[in-house]
């Protein structure tokens, strides 16, 4: 479904009101009864997503116009300007503006400033004031510039001139992983789109990327050294389409993309399970010295790489050496989910030199939660993607892996599952660990999720968009939006500020924004959409 477009008008006409007012029995719009009167519009600072720790509307503000400029600091920081330019860029477009970028900060305008005694800012946060004289945006590092122009743009009118309000935001995150996770392996998709869903993730401060790159279905990253890989074991995917797969050119250029943008991208090689594509590329990885047949179906657990053999760890070595040269981020993720057709002796050995593997090429392992039940490496990222029917011991197997030193990335799959439907309506995706509806995708706290792990443990969460029903884009912006602001709210906000009558209010004034930019998504009935 789509939020039908907005006018402009209706947009300028919202009004201000007490931010106490936004917890009333009328905003609540999972209780509202027929004849309440609709809940009053709330103000520009109320409508920030996702919600800073702090902000402040207080006297005029700032007109925003033809004669705007963006004022990037000292000549030479060339980073400093890049983000301007950035800036400018997503600006010029809805407003219709002009927006020259220019050296110094005196003078009217919007000025971007690297403070590093920025209290409280951190690596990422960053402090906005607005009044006549302009907006100036201050941050320690410039990765808080660019999430202070996010904010910005959310202060503006959804297209054409207008004027920021007065006022002060400071802000920083909550976690430090805030992650979105695309399946390119079961249906593939080009770089453009996977581009589109940087931008859409940007601008609401996810600051991760991950790319599920291999599965059964398909592989879809060139390596040089097994050739075969992509082009025989790429060409396939669910349903019997024709597949395909990126080249390293295409794939660093994306990497590029998302870096401008302050996103990470964390590369996934599924192992030692979720192989048939690179078993039916290389007979060699089988046990059997047999090629299997490519596979367009959607069952998991019964493929495995052979762990006795010493060309597989050859082949694991070469294939993330070369991964981890064209990834320049920290994290290298190793899979390790499903491994059925894996005994757990032989599941252990070989994460324990697929492991060995990461360590040599500089990087850190992430792996899926399984990894608890054999041996993490001194600092193995875990992946939690258990849901309510998880069993106890393998909860408390995580629990333990965090307190002796693994980070946790949260990513409940009745909760962040972008492919789980929002009901029994929805057309893709499917729901084995329940219908997730926008509600339960956010009413939840991270801090608190696991008995037994502690908030410090919490390295972050993720949301995961496994494509195995999502073929088009349409329907993954579907299912992907709006649960996915959700799980920037819930990255990115202090836990004070969780509370869904008021997030389902602030989600409804996405809704414009969204359809101005063309992103298809779901208009959830427990949403007040304005």
């Amino acid at each position: 479904m789509r939020v039908p477009r907005r006018v402009l008008a209706a947009l300028l006409a919202l009004a201000a009101v007490p931010a106490a007012a936004s917890c009333s029995s009328a905003a609540r719009g999972d209780d509202a009864r027929p004849g309440d009167e609709p809940p009053a519009a709330l103000a520009p600072y109320e409508r920030l997503l996702p919600a800073p720790v702090s902000a402040r509307a207080e006297g005029p503000g700032y007109a925003f116009g033809p004669g705007t400029v963006i004022r990037t600091g000292l000549t030479g920081d060339e980073e400093v300007r890049r983000v301007g330019e950035l800036l400018a860029e997503q600006l010029r477009g809805p407003s219709g503006l002009p927006l020259p970028v220019v050296d110094g900060v005196e003078g009217d305008g919007i000025r971007l400033r690297i403070d590093d005694e920025a209290e409280g800012a951190g690596e990422e946060g960053y402090r906005l004031e607005s009044g006549p004289g302009g907006v100036t945006l201050t941050a320690r590092t410039p990765a808080g510039l660019f999430h202070a122009g996010q904010t910005l743009r959310q202060l503006l009118p959804v297209s054409g001139p207008g004027a920021v309000p007065g006022g002060t935001v400071t802000d920083a995150p909550r976690f430090a992983y805030r992650g979105a996770m695309v399946d390119v392996a079961r249906h593939f998709f080009s770089v453009e789109q996977v581009k589109r869903y940087v931008d859409q993730l940007a601008q609401y401060k996810v600051n991760t990327l991950h790319l599920h790159l291999t599965d059964d279905q398909g592989w879809r990253l060139a390596i040089d050294s097994w050739p075969r890989l992509a082009e025989y074991g790429g060409a396939s995917e669910v349903g019997g389409g024709p597949g395909g797969h990126w080249t390293k050119d295409e794939y660093r250029d994306l990497v590029a993309y998302a870096s401008e943008r302050y996103v990470d991208v964390v590369p996934e090689i599924d192992m030692p399970g979720h192989v048939n594509a690179a078993q039916a590329a290389y007979a060699e990885l089988n046990c059997d010295g047999k090629a299997r047949e490519r596979y367009t179906g959607i069952k998991v657990g019964f493929s495995s790489l052979c762990v006795g053999k010493e060309r597989t760890y050859e082949f694991i070595d070469q294939v993330l050496g070369e991964l981890a040269e064209l990834t320049p981020g920290k994290y290298l993720h190793i899979g390790g989910d499903e491994a059925h057709s894996t005994p757990a002796a032989d599941y252990a050995a070989f994460m324990d030199r697929a492991q060995a593997v990461v360590a040599k090429h500089g990087k850190t392992v992430v792996a899926w939660h399984q990894l608890a039940t054999a041996r993490p490496a001194a600092g193995a990222v875990l992946q939690y993607w258990g849901h309510d029917r998880t069993a106890a011991a393998e909860k408390a197997a995580v629990t333990a892996a965090a307190k002796a030193g693994s980070p946790v990335i949260l990513s409940p799959a009745d909760r962040l599952y972008l492919d789980m439907k929002y009901d029994k309506e929805t057309k893709p995706g499917l729901a084995w660990a329940g219908y997730v509806p926008v509600r339960r995708a956010y009413d939840w706290d991270p801090g608190t999720y696991l008995p037994g792990l502690p908030e410090s443990a919490v390295l972050g969460v993720e949301a995961p968009l496994w494509t195995e029903t999502i073929a088009t884009r349409g329907d993954w912006e579907l299912m992907a939006f709006p649960r996915v602001l959700g799980l920037a709210e819930l990255g990115w906000s202090p836990p004070t500020t969780h509370d869904w009558p008021t997030y389902a209010r602030r989600l409804s004034a996405q809704g414009p924004r969204l359809d101005a930019q063309n992103i298809t998504f779901y208009q959830a009935p427990d949403v007040p959409w304005q």
